[in-house]
């Protein structure tokens, strides 16, 4: 490819991220003629939960870089806590069909986006599989049809969950931070589930640290789209979708006129799926990412 190619993949992690941050991104994206790819968190937001990674080291710098409280909001920071956990998938149902309608790509990104984010390495294979499962069999309630695509809460994938995307029948999956498609190795087992990871840094990632005011974050992303190269950008709902809306606007603008092509994952997908035997296998691991807290799943090709 000699054309700058960028894939905006939207994870949907809370239900008012979906109720407010999905409509909105929907706008934009019909004003500029852009199509993404939207993975759902499909069960119980459960966010308050999450108050358990005061723990992980990295937490509280980020916490204070990014402004939680305002991106999230008190009430669903207290969800699966002090308040009850609202159903995602049965509460905003016709948003997720309506991206699908306008010609965005829909998938999965979990179904209890806590309990997948904090508790996949502690879970059983017949655990994963199950948890999985749920995801699946909402998203095939709400469109009718099984999901091709999924996306993993926080990028935690194991081998117990590439082996449910295996039976499942992914057509790819982008579960992990890297450089380039693969196909995913751990130990000795190879798994079949294309792998298309996010190639950029998230805007929260960069939020809040010296050097990165919201001017020099657009024109940061400007300078890593290059020709020849895949660029896959993981936005969300609660953040690019609400507060980051104009920033967001100002990145895609600024990169159309580059120009670049936007175009969603399960497009790239296919053109790699036509010649698989060119598709490099590589390592999946677990490693940190810079300005994230704990471990996600990373690419290393040798």
């Amino acid at each position: 490819m000699s054309e700058i190619v960028l894939s905006v993949k939207v994870d949907v992690d809370t239900d008012r991220g979906t109720r407010t941050g999905v409509p909105n991104l929907l706008a934009l994206f019909q004003e500029l003629g852009v199509h993404a790819t939207f993975l759902f968190s499909l069960g119980p937001d459960n966010t308050g939960r999450a108050i358990k990674r005061v723990f992980r080291p990295g937490f509280f710098s980020k916490v204070a870089r990014t402004n939680v409280v305002g991106m999230y909001g008190i009430r669903t920071l207290l969800n699966g806590v002090l308040l009850p956990a609202p159903h995602i998938g049965r509460r905003n149902e016709m948003v997720m069909r309506t991206a699908r309608s306008q010609g965005h790509e829909v998938g999965i990104h979990c179904y209890d986006h806590i309990r997948w984010q904090d508790g996949l390495g502690k879970m059983r294979e017949t655990e994963v599989a199950a948890e999985f499962g749920k995801a699946r069999n909402e998203f095939l309630r709400i469109f009718g049809e099984s999901a091709a695509t999924a996306g993993a809460a926080g990028w935690q994938a194991n081998a117990y969950s590439l082996a449910a995307y295996d039976c499942a029948g992914l057509r790819y999956a982008s579960d992990t931070r890297g450089s380039r498609p693969f196909l995913p190795r751990v130990a000795d087992r190879v798994f079949k589930t294309l792998q298309i990871p996010t190639t950029l840094p998230t805007l929260d990632e960069l939020l809040g640290r010296p050097g990165y005011s919201e001017m020099q974050i657009v024109e940061f992303y400007l300078s890593r789209l290059r020709a020849g190269g895949l660029h896959v950008l993981t936005a969300h709902a609660e953040i690019e979708g609400m507060s980051k809306l104009p920033l967001f606007r100002d990145l895609l603008v600024r990169a159309q006129a580059l120009p670049a092509r936007l175009r969603r994952l399960c497009d790239i997908a296919e053109e790699l799926l036509r010649t698989p035997l060119a598709i490099p296998v590589c390592e999946l691991v677990q490693d940190e990412v810079e300005g994230r807290s704990g471990t996600l799943a990373v690419q290393r090709c040798t």
